[in-house]
């Protein structure tokens, strides 16, 4: 069976992350259906919309939106109208419910969630630390991570670890290499959540066989032997239960799941640290 096509239009007043967060966890719901994205963040002037609206006469499709301007939302409704394009106002139930719950109402402002506010300077510096602590880096001060990942070669600990930081958690990242014992700052970590990555051998070997295969490098090497890297994981396994540390395995998770599943440890691991 072919696969259709739609087209789908997201405004938005601010970076756009929210729709298109919202369309694509909802359109991957459809098999054989796929959407052509037209994506259109900061609209906040007549001319700007103008502009989207040209795009949507074109191409009408599924338009969904976050105008908290009341003048802007009116105009692009009445071209969707038009048109004959379904259109939602993302944000729109979620507001109504917050308003009726709370016996008050919103005041419109574009882009506030992502103001110059405490949050926002927490997450940069979570970033900074992050990059900073990459790959083994500055193993001295590791328990000023609020995360730590530890695992083999190819355990998708750097990603994960900058999408940590992204959510404002300073984490760092050591690699286990074999014959080189890891810091012995881990074993004395205290305010750090200690995590540790695995996969299938089979999955860390074709990760690493294309890692060398972009680099140009000789693939004749242990690092991508099967039997090798088995051993690899499984001397880190012994090194995660020794440590009594929480093992998540990311062969079949998205960098998003295994971010979701080390924060869930991470409020636990709070709660027992403060209660101390």
């Amino acid at each position: 069976m072919g696969r259709s096509y739609f087209h789908l239009h997201l405004v938005s007043d601010s970076t756009g992350e929210t729709l298109i967060t919202v369309a694509r966890a909802v359109v991957a719901q459809y098999e054989g259906v796929a959407a052509i994205e037209h994506v259109y963040p900061l609209v906040r002037s007549n001319t700007q919309l103008e502009r989207v609206i040209s795009e949507i006469e074109t191409a009408p499709g599924i338009v969904l939106y976050t105008l908290v301007e009341q003048d802007l939302a009116h105009r692009l409704e009445e071209v969707c109208r038009n048109t004959g394009s379904p259109h939602l106002s993302v944000l729109e139930p979620v507001h109504a419910l917050l308003s009726s719950y709370l016996g008050t109402h919103s005041t419109a402002r574009p882009g506030a969630q992502h103001m110059l506010n405490a949050e926002y300077f927490k997450r940069i510096d979570a970033m900074n630390f992050t990059l900073l602590h990459d790959d083994g880096h500055l193993p001295h001060d590791l328990d000023e991570a609020d995360v730590i990942l530890v695992g083999v070669s190819r355990t998708s600990k750097t990603p994960t670890a900058v999408y940590l930081a992204n959510r404002g958690l300073k984490t760092a990242n050591i690699p286990l290499v074999p014959g080189v014992p890891p810091p012995s700052v881990l074993e004395t970590a205290r305010k750090a959540l200690i995590v540790g990555l695995v996969a299938t051998p089979e999955r860390i070997v074709q990760i690493r066989q294309n890692r060398l295969l972009s680099l140009n490098a000789d693939d004749d090497t242990s690092y991508v032997d099967r039997d090798a890297v088995a051993e690899e994981l499984a001397a880190s396994r012994r090194l995660f239960a020794r440590n009594g540390w929480p093992v998540i395995d990311v062969t079949r998770r998205s960098i998003e799941e295994t971010a979701a599943a080390i924060i869930d440890h991470y409020r636990d691991h709070r709660l027992r640290f403060i209660a101390e």
